[in-house]
């Protein structure tokens, strides 16, 4: 089994890993020195998402008291048997490039700890050796 991840070439300020593209694409999709076509475009994408994409309720290993305020160290994956998912996030990944913003789709065997799972996805705090950025 894989997965795969789609990451910025810009890391998050609390996790310190590469992050997804989801708030990125939510922000620009009300932006409106975009053209029109993409805003709506990513809306689309973005609403399915919203159907066909659980939220998970945590993305922290830990349940010790005050873990919802520790910084969350998961990291949201695909399985590669979700193509649906995947072709979406292909279309995402096109628009955003459109912009300037580089996306990169990372694929591995061993993602780490899982925290949370479905049936297309899985979010989990990565094994030191879990490559979750794109090559240098």
């Amino acid at each position: 089994m894989g997965f795969v991840r789609f990451a910025l070439a810009t890391k998050h300020p609390g996790i310190g890993t590469h992050e997804g593209p989801f708030h990125l694409a939510y922000g620009l999709a009300k932006d409106h020195r975009i053209a029109q076509w993409d805003r709506d475009d990513l809306s689309e994408i973005l609403a399915w998402f919203d159907t066909n994409l659980s939220v998970p309720s945590r993305f922290s290993k830990t349940k010790s008291k005050g873990h919802y305020r520790r910084p969350t160290k998961g990291i949201a994956w695909l399985r590669d048997s979700a193509k649906e998912h995947i072709s979406r996030m292909n279309q995402l990944k096109v628009i955003l490039e459109r912009y300037d913003y580089e996306i990169n789709m990372i694929r591995e065997t061993r993602v780490g700890y899982l925290i949370y799972e479905d049936q297309f996805q899985v979010i989990a705090e990565p094994f030191s050796d879990t490559h979750t950025a794109p090559p240098l």
